[in-house]
């Protein structure tokens, strides 16, 4: 099949392609701006340093090697039962469990960091950043008590006061991602629909698959041209039937 084939199979299904791409950009603004829960993410940032005692003063590429490799450990222990079970004790107007708290909070740090960064997300933003808040505040407190080493400083919290746009909802990308693929989608079964249609609908059609010229073409119809066509017919039987009879008079 040619490239023209292909534009003329398209082009005879347009109107079905505009319907499934506006169905499908239309279902995609409404669950976007109706029927989507709007999620936050609030984030702290918490720096490893030299830890505190003899030989605090002295700042190193050892030291900094050292403290970057025990950022590692520190993933795991913000996110252990021993940090959450504080949080939820210290903090019981967040309202959150030990088990969920730790699924929903993430920790992360950029290569050769010192730097963590903690995200918590929820519906509310106001309590994510007073829940990360709370995480980070517990986490300084006992890393003395678990590491035998001080050396967490808070150094960012999150602002409870901000005003942010939730993360899941970007309506403007979501219809735009919606009409590319239901573009595709809606080409896709267009050919589909070709393919599966075995009836010939054109002279160039039984030209091509039967190898023989075309002698002569019926014409299309349509229903009111038809009737039309039989009615006048009808009338023109019935004036000549007229002429045939003659009176006895005559």
């Amino acid at each position: 099949m040619e490239l023209k084939q292909y534009f003329g199979v398209v082009l005879k299904k347009w109107w079905l392609i505009v319907i499934i791409v506006i169905v499908a950009m239309a279902a995609t603004g409404v669950k976007s701006y109706l029927f989507t829960t709007p999620i936050y993410a609030a984030n702290a940032k918490l720096i490893v340093n030299q830890s505190s005692g003899e030989g605090a003063g002295t700042l190193n590429a050892s030291t900094i090697q050292t403290s970057i490799f025990l950022i590692n450990s520190y993933k795991e222990i913000i996110k252990s039962s021993a940090i959450m079970n504080k949080v939820v004790e210290k903090y019981p107007d967040l309202g959150e469990n030990p088990g969920p708290l730790a699924a929903k909070i993430s920790v992360t740090s950029a290569n050769n960091s010192q730097v963590m960064n903690l995200v918590y997300q929820d519906t509310s933003y106001v309590k994510a950043a007073k829940t990360v808040n709370a995480v980070s505040e517990v986490f300084k407190e006992q890393i003395p008590h678990i590491m035998n080493v001080d050396n967490i400083t808070i150094l960012s919290e999150a602002d409870t006061t901000a005003s942010p746009a939730p993360i899941n909802i970007n309506p403007i990308m979501n219809i735009l991602i919606s009409f590319v693929v239901s573009l595709m989608l809606a080409i896709g079964f267009v050919f589909l629909l070709d393919y599966l249609d075995d009836t010939l609908k054109t002279e160039q059609e039984i030209a091509e698959i039967l190898d023989v010229p075309v002698l002569a073409v019926v014409g299309k119809y349509a229903k009111g041209e038809m009737k039309k066509s039989w009615r006048m017919k009808s009338s023109q039987k019935s004036k000549v039937g007229e002429n045939q009879y003659a009176t006895i008079n005559q």
